[in-house]
């Protein structure tokens, strides 16, 4: 009899199915003889399939045919109300992610799937990688960690041959005409030869970008299929691109990548996965937003073009391996790297250790989850505390302030009286250095709707958050 099939469900855009891929390889390892199906899109995953690891991939409008299969396990990795909807009315072994009953109640399942909703509007100091967080849940940490990827291929034809992808999902999360303009005619006087890239709605960008800088024959926009587009890039000594599909793409095949990170998107969460890539993002401090408040993208104006033409310029005479001293100014270059926990990370491209109060508090975070949730060891987040607390003594007493806070909140409910923390926006009522507690708890406490039991697990978690601020 053969093994009940893994059904992923990523019905998302172009990057998140890329992102998805790692996740496929660790299931193919574990579950070695079950079959792995994954629902997607049809636009993305028949472009995909000749760079997808070797699964079967079903279009949304299969759902009523896969419902009559049994699972061994189901991954809800999509935030549509029909990806719930179809996990929910599955039959399966184990279950990860958002599933909706028969009575209409959605429920998330697995922690770290839980941690993932809870950044919304809630990402400041969140460092896990969305590839990362796909797999928590399902394989092991250790095969996460022990996963090897190709280095960036560096060895090209014409290494002054480099690739502009113009487009985004949104348009704040790329140049607009004038600088995608003022970059094409930098690299052009640094004897680079730029090729403007995108999709078939990125063509009057491209065309408006070629005619501004009189240079018609490179623009490639709309020319290529998806398939198409995976083997040109591979002809490139470098691709510089907002936070895009084609993005990872190019990371995925290998091709290097200069990923220009702005408007509302955080590389820790999207960057580049596979390591040996280069991130640049404005060091302005609102930066890793979920939404822009500003009037205007104040992290757009650090971007000076004819500094990111001498980057790129730059990382071409490199052979991926050294670090990069040439960083525009009101900009950090961060090269993708692993952590010491063995998951995706960004170092400075530099070399210099990221020492900032911010980033401290964003490891603490990160070092606290993977500890509770059974990934790194206990003592990974009293040495992330330590060294928080060595930047940042002053945040020690407050933190305790607001733990003990949420604590008497929390107490009426296990008495069986209400609680100020089943208020829809309790958790936004705390500072934002406790946020990512105070998100994930509140978020844990609608899922077990409201329980003694639920209550008193977010109470325990604060417990040990106590107990590292006292030790």
């Amino acid at each position: 009899m053969s093994a009940k099939p893994i059904l992923v469900l990523q019905m998302q855009r172009m990057g998140d199915l890329v992102l998805t891929f790692p996740l496929l390889l660790w299931l193919q390892h574990q579950y070695p003889g079950h079959p792995i199906w994954v629902v997607a899109e049809r636009t993305f995953f028949e472009g995909l399939m000749p760079l997808s690891p070797h699964v079967t991939y079903f279009p949304r409008e299969a759902a009523p045919l896969l419902a009559k299969e049994e699972y061994s396990l189901v991954i809800n990795l999509s935030h549509r109300p029909e990806a719930a909807a179809l996990a929910g009315a599955l039959h399966c072994e184990h279950l990860a992610g958002p599933a909706t009953t028969a009575a209409g109640t959605t429920y998330i399942h697995g922690k770290w799937q839980l941690y993932r909703a809870s950044l919304v509007h809630n990402n400041r100091h969140n460092l896990f990688h969305w590839a990362d967080l796909n797999g928590l849940d399902t394989v092991p940490a250790a095969l996460i960690r022990s996963s090897r990827w190709p280095d960036p291929e560096t060895d090209r034809t014409d290494a002054t041959k480099v690739g502009v992808f113009l487009g985004a999902s949104d348009p704040a999360k790329r140049p607009t005409v004038e600088a995608w303009s003022s970059l094409v005619t930098a690299l052009l006087k640094r004897g680079m030869k730029p090729v403007l890239l995108g999709g078939k709605a990125d063509m009057p960008l491209g065309s408006a970008v070629a005619h501004k800088t009189g240079t018609a024959a490179l623009n490639l926009c709309g020319r290529f299929s998806l398939s198409e587009f995976s083997t040109l890039i591979r002809t490139l000594r470098c691709l510089i691109t907002p936070d895009t599909g084609p993005m990872h793409v190019a990371a995925w095949t290998g091709t290097p990548t200069l990923n220009l990170s702005m408007g509302y998107v955080h590389p820790w969460e999207t960057g580049p996965y596979q390591p040996g890539h280069h991130v640049l993002r404005s060091s302005i401090s609102c930066n890793g937003c979920w939404q822009c408040k500003h009037p205007s993208f104040l992290c757009h104006k650090t971007f000076s073009m004819e500094r990111v033409a001498a980057l790129t310029h730059a990382l071409s005479k490199k052979d991926g391996t050294e670090d990069i001293s040439v960083t525009p100014a009101g900009q950090r270059l961060y090269t993708t790297t692993r952590g010491a926990d063995g998951l995706y990370s960004l170092r400075h491209a530099d070399g210099t250790e990221i020492t900032s109060p911010r980033h401290r508090l964003a490891l603490f975070w990160k070092a606290f989850f993977a500890s509770e949730f059974g990934v790194t060891a206990s003592h990974d987040a009293e040495t992330a505390f330590r060294m928080l607390n060595s930047v940042s003594p002053q945040l020690v007493p407050v933190l305790k302030k607001q733990l003990l806070g949420i604590s008497r909140d929390l107490l009426p409910a296990i008495k069986g009286k209400s609680s100020p923390a089943a208020a829809p926006d309790y958790w936004k009522q705390h500072p934002l250095f406790i946020r990512p507690l105070t998100g994930y708890m509140q978020l844990a406490l609608f899922n077990q709707e409201f329980s003694g039991a639920a209550h008193a697990d977010a109470l325990s978690m604060i417990e040990r958050l106590l107990g590292l601020a006292a030790g």
